[in-house]
């Protein structure tokens, strides 16, 4: 099994998915700055390579990560992998999940 290299919460974030020449509309389950995992009805394998669009709460523009490799599928669920992720999408990334993690910490949930 392999281990994760980031933190990962179960924060819910609007999202928009390319793959199969076509924009679909989805949920992320939970969201790290290394990956994600999708609750959309998208056909998608192992290895697959689609562009993310997420929608944040606060952000002017959504982060963008072009290059997210499927990593395992289930039904109507999967996960991705961040690849080349540039800097600017990282920091906002790590503040959502900061944001989150201060929320929970602090018994607002």
């Amino acid at each position: 099994m392999e281990r994760r290299q980031h933190r990962r919460v179960p924060v819910q974030v609007q999202g928009f998915l390319l793959g199969n020449s076509h924009e679909t509309e989805a949920v992320t389950l939970d969201l790290s700055v290394g990956g994600a995992k999708f609750d959309c009805g998208l056909e998608v394998f192992p290895g697959k390579v689609i562009r993310v669009r997420l929608i944040i709460p606060g952000s002017e523009e959504p982060v963008s990560i072009a290059d997210a490799r499927v990593q395992w599928v289930g039904e109507d669920t999967f996960g991705v992998s961040f690849q080349n992720v540039h800097p600017g999408e990282l920091d906002e990334l790590e503040q959502l999940i900061d944001e989150y993690e201060e929320a929970e910490g602090g018994g607002h949930a």
